[in-house]
């Protein structure tokens, strides 16, 4: 999928990710190729993603390090490779939601 598909499918939405058949963590794609990402905890870490050979990468606030993915649309929504190796996580959509992703608030005090 190219960046400009994948923007075009994703902006001002938040995915929810499956694998293995367990839930895995939820993306909201937002204007300007920012994200904001959670394992589903209500701890959510704001990023952006970009393309880089075929791929698209995040980088996020508390990781600078690039994880890079390919996406392509399967049967039932995104599929998503880890660095493009079989071998690797594979994440898959489950579902899609125009409302934002539920995120706690900053921890505060002791």
């Amino acid at each position: 999928m190219s960046a400009e598909d994948f923007d075009a499918y994703t902006q001002g939405k938040t995915f929810y990710y499956g694998s293995m058949g367990k839930p895995y963590g939820g993306e909201e794609y937002l204007p300007g190729r920012r994200v904001r990402w959670s394992f589903l905890d209500g701890n959510c870490r704001d990023g952006e993603w970009f393309a880089e050979a075929g791929m698209i990468c995040f980088v996020y606030e508390d990781n600078p390090e690039r994880q890079c993915w390919s996406f392509h649309k399967g049967g039932r929504g995104l599929v998503a490779r880890f660095e493009n190796d079989p071998a690797q996580s594979e994440l898959y959509e489950v579902e899609q939601s125009d409302a934002p992703l539920m995120c706690l608030g900053p921890k505060v005090g002791v």
